[in-house]
C-alpha cells in the first residue's frame, strides 16, 4: 500500500486543503489559534519543498457564533448572514495572525456558485489563485455566505467539501486533502479504511454523523472524491488534529483514507464542464447512452427523448438516461427550443428542418464529459 501512496502523492506540486468548522473552532474560546498555527507551519514546510497549498477554510459561521456567544447556529437567513460576516472577519484575522510570524501573507477569496458556473469567472478564480501564490501569499477560500441568498440555506455547493473539490478542478490540483475530526472513511466497525480504489465501494461504508457546527458529513466527502478522482486527481480524508498530518501525508505515511486518482487526467476545460451547474437536462434513450458512455460518440438528435430547462446554445447541459441517471455533461450546440424541435430526428431531417443553422451533433464529443450520478443540480 505504501507503494501506491508513493505513486499518487510523491509528485504532488499543487494541493488544496480543506479544514472543517469543528477542526477550527474551540467551543470554549472560538477559533483555535494553536491549531491554526500548526497548520500554518505545515504549509510553510510544504512550500519549502515546492508544494503550493491552497486553503479552503470553513468556520465563518462557527467563529461568529462563538464571538457573539450565541447558543447555536441561527436559522433566520438575515441573522445567519450577519453572523457569517462577523465570523469571516475574525477567521481571516486568525489566519493572518498565524502566518505572519513565518513571513507569509494571506489572501481572502470568497466564492459563490456563480463563480464556478460562469466559464470566464471560473478561469479568473484560477488565475487569481495562481497570482496569489506567485506573490508568496497563501490563498484562503471560503463560500461567500454573507451575500448568497440560497447557498447558505440550501447549501448549493453541498458544503465546503464540494467547494474544495471545485477549487481543485479550477487549479487542476494534484491532490485534495479534506481534514476532518476522524482518521478517514470508517467501515461498519468504526475502523479507518486506508485505500479506496472505487468510490462506489466507499459509499457503502459511509457513516451518517455530522458535526454540530459544520454542514458536511462523510457523504459529501465521497461526492467530492468522485469529482476529483474522475478528473484524474487523488484525494485524502484525514484527521486534522494528527500531529504534522499534511507533511506526513506528503511523505506517504499510511494515515487517513486515500482515494486513488482515475487513470485519465482531464483538461481544465473538461473539469469546468463537469463542475458547472447544468442549465437543463437532455434525456436520451438506451442506444444513445451506450454510444456516449461505451463508444465515446457525440450526442445526436435521434437519441433524444425529452428535455427540461431553458438553456441556450453554449450552455452546460446534463445528459440523463430514461431512469434519471446522469450519464454525461456537455456543451449544447442548440438552444432548448431547437433541441425540442429536432429531438428524435435523423441527421438529414435536422438539416432540412434547420437549414444553415444546423449541426449534426447536439453535443459534440469534444465538449462532453462522461460520468455523473443520480441527479443534476440545475441553475
Amino acid at each position: 500500500m505504501n507503494a501506491i501512496r508513493k505513486q499518487h502523492l510523491s509528485a504532488c506540486r499543487s494541493v488544496v486543503v480543506k479544514l472543517g468548522t469543528q477542526l477550527l473552532t474551540d467551543s470554549r474560546s472560538g477559533l483555535d489559534g494553536e491549531f491554526l498555527s500548526s497548520v500554518a507551519r505545515q504549509i510553510a514546510t510544504l512550500r519549502e519543498r515546492g508544494i503550493l497549498v491552497t486553503v479552503v477554510s470553513s468556520g465563518a459561521v462557527g467563529a461568529g457564533v462563538c464571538e457573539l456567544n450565541l447558543p447555536k447556529r441561527p436559522t433566520d437567513l438575515a441573522k445567519l448572514q450577519a453572523v457569517a460576516a462577523i465570523g469571516q472577519r475574525r477567521l481571516m484575522d486568525a489566519w493572518a495572525q498565524v502566518f505572519k510570524p513565518i513571513g507569509l501573507h494571506v489572501a481572502q477569496l470568497l466564492l459563490t456558485r456563480e463563480d464556478i458556473d460562469d466559464r470566464t469567472r471560473f478561469l479568473n478564480v484560477r488565475n487569481t489563485i495562481h497570482a496569489v501564490h506567485e506573490l508568496g501569499a497563501i490563498p484562503i477560500i471560503n463560500e461567500n455566505d454573507t451575500i448568497s441568498t440560497d447557498e447558505i440555506v440550501k447549501i448549493t455547493f453541498g458544503d465546503n467539501d464540494i467547494l474544495a473539490a471545485l477549487v481543485a478542478h479550477a487549479l487542476q490540483a494534484d491532490l485534495l486533502v479534506l481534514l476532518s475530526v476522524v482518521d478517514g472513511i470508517l467501515d461498519a466497525s468504526g475502523a479507518p479504511v486506508r485505500l479506496v480504489e472505487s468510490v462506489d465501494r466507499a459509499r457503502e461504508l459511509i457513516r451518517s454523523e455530522k458535526s454540530l457546527l459544520g454542514k458536511g458529513g462523510m457523504d459529501s466527502k465521497v461526492n467530492a472524491a468522485r469529482m476529483v478522482t474522475d478528473a484524474g486527481s487523488a484525494m485524502v480524508v484525514a484527521d486534522g488534529r494528527m500531529t504534522d498530518v499534511l507533511v506526513r501525508l506528503l511523505d506517504h505515511e499510511e494515515i487517513g483514507t486515500l482515494f486513488v486518482a482515475g487513470a485519465r487526467k482531464m483538461s481544465g476545460r473538461s473539469r469546468w464542464i463537469g463542475a458547472a451547474r447544468a442549465a437543463g437536462t437532455i434525456v436520451v434513450d438506451d442506444g444513445a447512452v451506450k454510444a456516449l458512455v461505451e463508444k465515446n460518440r457525440s450526442l445526436l438528435p435521434a437519441g433524444i427523448v425529452e428535455i427540461t430547462g431553458g438553456f441556450v446554445a453554449g450552455d452546460v447541459v446534463a445528459i440523463a438516461a430514461v431512469d434519471g441517471r446522469i450519464v454525461a455533461r456537455g456543451l449544447s450546440n442548440y438552444a432548448a427550443a431547437d433541441v425540442q424541435r429536432i429531438k428524435g430526428m435523423k441527421t438529414q431531417e435536422v438539416r432540412a428542418a434547420l437549414a444553415e443553422a444546423s449541426y449534426d451533433e447536439v453535443v459534440h464529443r469534444d465538449n462532453l464529459v462522461v460520468g455523473g450520478g443520480k441527479e443534476s443540480t440545475e441553475r
